[in-house]
């Protein structure tokens, strides 16, 4: 009986697919004998494996269900072969965090908006309904993938008021209000 180690031939490209889209994953491996083959997702909170042979369906996926998947081709002839896919779910922003925020005049004020969303949200800032620049006198915004942050070097009573932050991504829009105060 000839035995021959297992090799993974033929296995699913990485996928960018939109929360709630159905993903299908093969892995195909020769071997003799025939390997078995599982795929398990690579997660902290995973647990076994998602699939106990060459396909891997995914109906309805979550954001909790990205990252990279394993298949495993193995057949105790030589250790398994293993290949990843990474899988990245897409989903339109929420905003995680929106505070209010207290200043005296005179002082350095921020207000700070969190949201969470792939692709990374972009902001804009609004006040009233009025949106604010980048570089207006005596302000600052900075925009990182997660959060931005607006920051008043010296507030007057002017700046006072309601304010709106906007995150939006290609799959939607969110926003949220904070105020400003005395």
């Amino acid at each position: 009986v000839i035995t021959v180690s297992p090799e993974i031939t033929e296995i699913s490209s990485d996928i960018s697919i939109n929360e709630g889209g159905n993903v299908s994953l093969t892995c195909i491996a020769t071997g003799r004998p025939d390997p078995t083959i599982t795929w398990r997702h690579i997660s902290p909170k995973a647990v076994g494996f998602v699939s106990e042979d060459e396909y891997l369906e995914i109906t309805g996926i979550t954001r909790e269900q990205s990252g990279e998947y394993e298949c495993s081709a193995s057949n105790d002839v030589a250790a398994p072969v293993v290949q990843r896919v990474k899988v990245t779910v897409n989903y339109p922003p929420y905003i995680s965090d929106a505070k209010s925020t207290g200043v005296p005049v005179g002082q350095k004020g921020i207000l700070l908006c969190e949201a969470s969303a792939v692709p990374s949200a972009d902001f804009q800032w609004y006040k009233d309904d009025k949106r604010l620049a980048e570089g207006q006198k005596g302000l600052k915004v900075e925009n990182k993938a997660f959060f931005s942050r607006l920051t008043f070097f010296n507030v007057s009573e002017q700046d006072y008021g309601n304010y709106t932050c906007v995150a939006s991504n290609q799959l939607g829009n969110t926003n949220a209000s904070m105020i400003l105060y005395g």
